[in-house]
């Protein structure tokens, strides 16, 4: 027995060494489990297997709006270790550099005004841009060198969340289930090995790529050891779910539950109220003329029932119209 079509999001805290695409999958399978069939799902931005967070799957007639995700902003927690670049610029790929530099916690938020609002940043090598028809990921992996082209990006804040944990053992790349760690306050030089840093940035900001900009700028080098999402547009990790939460409400045909409405994408976006005459004028893309509405983007609803993201100006013209019916 298939259940009713889902059209909604769920947002995954998405566990260290899954990617985005296995992600959607395991979205996929659920629908399955609990009974809903088929159904369209996408993800609303992709994130590293060795990042973990918020990952906004959408379902159904919310996979309309995951361009509109790609480009909101995000918010990150992340470590840098200094004292090694690595060349994926995390803590997967071989050390290309080193320096004996660290720098003071003082240094750290000193030089961060530097990196807040409007930069420039190179993206690193291993990343999915395309170079010449080819993700620059397989030419590096194939031994290629790789030259990204700048782009512009903001940086809206950025501040220091932790001082971070020194590790007693000097092994380079001792990994944290290797090396015993020691409280920060128990250094006396004031010496960062780590840093935790928190961050909110536009779409397009490659973490990887600030983080081994921040080590320059303090006179050493440093890759990502640790990256998390914190928030992707509206949604937050007060929202996400464990995969194995979803597993269990598939089996238990709760996945309704988990389910946010279509509409929990677009709290930033006036409601604009249509009667079922404008509603079905809509539905078939027609525009409508002499309805007062905020200018620019608005949704248009029909009582509780999403119709369309509608553009307002001299009318009212569809931007993206759902499928969705009332019960």
């Amino acid at each position: 027995m298939t259940g009713a079509p889902l059209h909604g999001w769920i947002i995954l805290d998405k566990p260290v060494g899954l990617g985005s695409t296995q992600a959607v999958s395991a979205v996929k399978r659920a629908l399955r489990t609990g009974g809903h069939g088929k159904a369209k799902v996408g993800h609303g931005g992709t994130l590293d297997p060795l990042a973990s967070g918020v990952l906004p799957i959408a379902i159904g007639e919310a996979t309309k709006l995951s361009g509109r995700m790609l480009d909101a902003d995000k918010a990150y927690d992340f470590t840098i270790r200094f004292g090694e670049e690595t060349d994926t610029l995390d803590a997967e790929g071989a050390v290309i550099g080193r320096s004996d530099v660290r720098p003071t916690l003082a240094e750290v938020e000193a030089v961060l005004t530097r990196f807040t609002g409007p930069i420039s940043q190179i993206p690193p090598a291993y990343s999915a841009l395309k170079v010449d028809g080819k993700r620059a990921y397989d030419l590096a992996r194939a031994g290629e060198t790789v030259e990204l082209a700048s782009r512009n990006v903001t940086i809206h804040a950025l501040t220091v969340r932790q001082p971070g944990l020194v590790p007693r053992s000097s092994e380079p790349r001792a990994s944290a289930q290797a090396v015993e760690w020691m409280p920060e306050q128990a250094r006396h030089d004031g010496l960062h090995h780590d840093i935790t840093l928190s961050a909110r940035v536009s779409k397009g900001t490659y973490i990887r790529s600030l983080a081994r900009d921040i080590a320059y700028a303090l006179g050493t080098v440093g890759h990502v050891t640790m990256l998390r999402r914190t928030k992707a547009g509206p949604f937050a990790l007060e929202s996400a779910i464990s995969l194995d939460i979803l597993d269990q409400a598939a089996k238990d045909a709760r996945l309704q539950e988990l389910l946010l409405p279509l509409t929990a994408g677009l709290d930033d976006i006036p409601v604009l109220a249509v009667s079922p005459d404008q509603a079905q004028a809509l539905r078939q893309g027609r525009r409508l003329i002499g309805h007062a509405a905020p200018p620019g983007l608005n949704l248009a609803m029909l009582g509780d029932l999403p119709v369309a993201l509608v553009e307002v100006g001299t009318d009212i013209s569809v931007v993206r119209g759902f499928n969705l019916m009332s019960e």
